[in-house]
């Protein structure tokens, strides 16, 4: 099945439930198939857990949710070593981090060891314990949602595990039409949602991910739109507003977010549009505003958004 029927296929199904949060939709779906994690940040109640349920209702996938909190060890998300008796040895217990798709609910709620439980697994697949390596099943993708970090409770996420994140896709409250269809379609649920009795269907399998996966990859970026790229993520470096620029990672998870808006538009191509709506939220989450910026009340979104009203756009 082509990319684009996937894309839609999940998308239809995400959208009988979920409303008013198109864009958050389209980058989630971006990031699963373009081999990416996903961080979604919003006030509590803007869906952005069951908007990851949803989709996991939609894929044919091993999943499991965490619930992160500030108690939380590192070892209750890979799992540990348990002495067996009968045995006299010791047996590796896997911990819910070994599935398919994982969602760490409220992130930034576990302390910074926690977090960082993560950090090999989401890079290299694997989870390393006593020394022995661990390889996680395929595919393997992480969401993770967050609270504004000035909410109460909240623990910032150090750059080394924001970077680990190909997209950070900011939930906002839904407009008004979709709203009043949230409170005539749900009102009878209290707030509590259940995607499959809502009709969700598994619509995408694995195999289907990982074969996405590989032609996302073999997506054609010309030289020009290489350039543009480069020439944005340097521009993040020599910005006054910025204390941190983007990395050359910050570039490529940039080119491969924008290699999969190409694919589900039904091009095996990508044009600078596609680098255009993949480049805030592969972005927002890898720069880090200066003092003085923040005193005047910037924010990397406007920040990136000069950025990209100022560099040149190839033709």
């Amino acid at each position: 099945m082509p990319i684009a029927e996937l894309y839609q296929s999940v998308r239809s199904e995400v959208l009988r439930v979920v409303f008013g949060q198109d864009e958050a939709v389209d980058l989630a779906l971006a990031a699963l198939f373009s081999s990416g994690h996903v961080l979604l940040e919003g006030v509590p109640g803007t869906a952005k857990t069951l908007l990851v349920r949803t989709i996991a209702a939609a894929l044919s996938m091993e999943y499991c949710r965490i619930q992160m909190t500030p108690d939380m060890l590192p070892n209750d998300v890979t799992g540990s070593s348990i002495y067996r008796q009968d045995s006299n040895s010791f047996e590796f217990v896997k911990g819910p981090v070994f599935t398919n798709f994982l969602l760490a609910d409220e992130i930034n709620r576990a302390s910074a060891r926690t977090q960082s439980a993560l950090l090999e697994a989401m890079q290299e697949l694997n989870v390393t314990a006593d020394g022995v390596s661990h390889r996680l099943p395929t595919p393997f993708v992480v969401f993770a949602t967050q609270n504004p970090i000035e909410q109460e409770g909240t623990y910032p996420l150090p750059l080394a595990q924001l970077d680990r994140f190909m997209f950070k896709v900011v939930v906002p409250y839904p407009n008004a039409e979709a709203e009043e269809r949230i409170f005539r379609e749900h009102n009878a649920t209290a707030a509590r949602f259940d995607a499959e009795e809502l009709g969700v269907k598994p619509v995408v399998e694995g195999a289907q991910v990982i074969e996405a996966r590989t032609e996302i990859r073999k997506t054609f970026v010309r030289e020009e739109v290489i350039g543009y790229v480069q020439r944005l993520v340097r521009a993040t470096r020599g910005d006054d507003a910025l204390l941190v620029g983007a990395s050359p990672r910050a570039g490529l998870m940039l080119l491969m977010g924008a290699k999969g808006m190409a694919r589900f538009q039904g091009r095996d191509f990508v044009t600078p549009d596609d680098v255009k709506t993949a480049f805030c939220p592969a972005l927002r989450h890898r720069v880090v505003l200066s003092p003085s910026a923040e005193l005047e009340g910037a924010t990397s979104d406007t920040v990136l958004e000069k950025i990209l009203d100022m560099t040149e756009v190839p033709r």
